[in-house]
C-alpha cells in the first residue's frame, strides 16, 4: 500500500512539471495571430500584399512604397538599367514608359523605377543622367544591395509590378507581348496598361503575371 502511494505521489509530481514545463512553453512562444491587414507578405506575390521597403532616389530623396498607397495611389514598380537595350527600347527607342506616365498620372498612378544594379558593375550609376536625357518624369531609386530586387524576386529589366491601392500586387512580368518589336500596334498588347486600365475600373486583371523579358538584373554576386 505504501509502495503504491509513493507511485502515484511520484506520478503527481512529473505530472505537475511536465504541465509548468508546457505553460511555459506557451508563454515564451506566445499566443498565434492571424495576418494583420496592413502587414506586407515576406516575399511578392500576385494576389498578396506587396513587400514595403524604402529607397532613395537619385536626388538623395527617400520613398516609402506603403506612403503611396497610404494615399490612395497605385504604384507601377519597373526594374531599369539604363544600359539594358530592352530599357532603352522603352525610353529611348518608342516612348512607351512617357505615354504611360501621360496616360494614367492623373488617375492616381505612381511610377517608380527601381535600378538593382550592384555598385562593382560597370554600369553603375548612370541613373541620372538618363533621367535628365530621357526626361524621365518619375523617380529611379537606388537598391544597390539588390535587397528590394531580391524580394520582388526581380529577374530581368525590365521587370514591371502593379501594386494597387490596398497594397496587393494585382500584376507581375513582361511590359508587353512583343519583346523583339517586332508586332503590329493591333497585335500588341501592354499587359502593364492593361493591368492599369482593370485595376482603375475595379474589375480582375485578366492576365496577372507573363513571363518578363529583358537584361538580367546585374546583382551583386
Amino acid at each position: 500500500m505504501i509502495k503504491t502511494h509513493r507511485t502515484f505521489v511520484i506520478w503527481a509530481m512529473a505530472l505537475a512539471v511536465c504541465v509548468a514545463l508546457a505553460g511555459a512553453s506557451l508563454a515564451i512562444a506566445g499566443p498565434k495571430t492571424k495576418h494583420m491587414p496592413g502587414a506586407e507578405s515576406a516575399t511578392a506575390t500576385v494576389g498578396e500584399l506587396a513587400p514595403d521597403f524604402v529607397l532613395k532616389d537619385t536626388d538623395g530623396k527617400s520613398h516609402r512604397l506603403s506612403d503611396y498607397t497610404k494615399q490612395g495611389k497605385i504604384v507601377v514598380l519597373q526594374w531599369f538599367n539604363p544600359e539594358c537595350p530592352f530599357i532603352k527600347l522603352h525610353h529611348e527607342k518608342q516612348p512607351t514608359m512617357a505615354d504611360l506616365q501621360k496616360s494614367f498620372k492623373d488617375k492616381g498612378v505612381v511610377i517608380l523605377s527601381i535600378n538593382s544594379t550592384h555598385s562593382g558593375h560597370a554600369n553603375y550609376g548612370k541613373d541620372a543622367e538618363a533621367k535628365k536625357n530621357w526626361k524621365i518624369d518619375w523617380p529611379i531609386l537606388i537598391d544597390a544591395d539588390g535587397k528590394v530586387g531580391h524580394l520582388y524576386g526581380a529577374k530581368t529589366t525590365p521587370h514591371m509590378f502593379v501594386i494597387d491601392k490596398d497594397g496587393k500586387l494585382r500584376y507581375a512580368g513582361a511590359m508587353d507581348n512583343d519583346p523583339r518589336n517586332e508586332k503590329s500596334a493591333t497585335d500588341k498588347k501592354n499587359y502593364v496598361r492593361q493591368a492599369l486600365a482593370s485595376i482603375i475600373d475595379g474589375e480582375k486583371v485578366e492576365t496577372p503575371e507573363t513571363k518578363p523579358y529583358g537584361c538580367s538584373v546585374k546583382y551583386k554576386g
